[in-house]
């Protein structure tokens, strides 16, 4: 975080009668909802509800392919050795209102490629967290990926949540620019947060704010438009070129 940043925010502090600095007013804060299970449509692929009947195989197929088995190495379960192992855990996490899972469903497919959830949901104060995410190579650098995590922010602002986190094991690197590259802002470390399969994990916190959705929608809509992408799928103009406008002052493109 920007000493900048943080200039900025104590700034915007208030002063008591007693001369100390506190946070400011929100007179008219109210509680957010709790997200509840929807379908969430883009161009590309499709949010919806976890449901094992009809995504377990699917999804299990989609992590067999090669180069998902390094995948698991940064979630604390996994990797399942049988359809009927991975069946079993995803059926301990069909329903929850928190974590609350989504399977990404690619477009032009119809085939589950991925999960993500929403979890550490605190309606009361406004933040929520995306996390379980696990692409399979079906869906990994596709535009498809970039849309699930779009559409999975638009749907928690449009909710009034004000603070949207990404946390990962600092170790995590393709995590890690991932977020940078969604428009997440570094937040620092939280040494020693946890023990995962026995080894000891250093989390990195990234967020997005409320303030700070509306520039970020506007890169990410300009990224996924169709016209960003030529007749074989390639880019024009890359997310993280449009994400560093908008830190640097707007977005422009140029």
């Amino acid at each position: 975080m920007s000493e900048e940043f943080i200039a900025q925010r104590l700034a915007q502090g208030e002063l008591n009668q007693y001369g100390q600095l506190h946070g400011v007013a929100l007179p008219e804060w109210q509680a957010c909802p709790v997200p509840q299970p929807v379908v969430m449509h883009g161009q590309y692929c499709r949010v919806e509800p976890l449901s094992v009947a009809q995504h377990a195989a699917g999804l299990y197929a989609a992590m067999q392919e090669d180069g998902a088995e390094a995948n698991w190495t940064y979630l604390g379960y996994g990797p399942f050795a049988s359809l009927t192992d991975y069946t079993a855990w995803l059926r301990g996490m069909e329903g929850l209102s928190d974590p609350q899972f989504y399977t990404i469903i690619d477009a032009a497919s119809g085939q589950p490629v991925g999960l993500a959830s929403y979890l550490r949901i605190d309606a009361a104060n406004g933040v929520i967290e995306v996390g379980h995410l696990n692409y399979s190579p079906l869906l990994q650098q596709k535009p498809a990926a970039t849309e699930a995590m779009y559409l999975m922010m638009r749907h928690a602002f449009e909710l009034g949540y004000r603070r949207y986190e990404w946390k990962c094991n600092a170790l995590n690197l393709p995590s890690r620019r991932a977020a940078e590259r969604l428009g997440f802002l570094f937040e620092g470390l939280f040494r020693q947060s946890m023990v995962i399969k026995g080894r000891n994990r250093d989390t990195a916190w990234y967020s997005i704010l409320d303030s700070e959705w509306p520039a970020v929608r506007q890169a990410l809509e300009q990224w996924l438009a169709p016209e960003n992408f030529d007749a074989a799928g390639r880019q024009r103009l890359a997310l993280s070129r449009l994400m560093s406008d908008w830190r640097n002052g707007g977005v422009t493109g140029n």
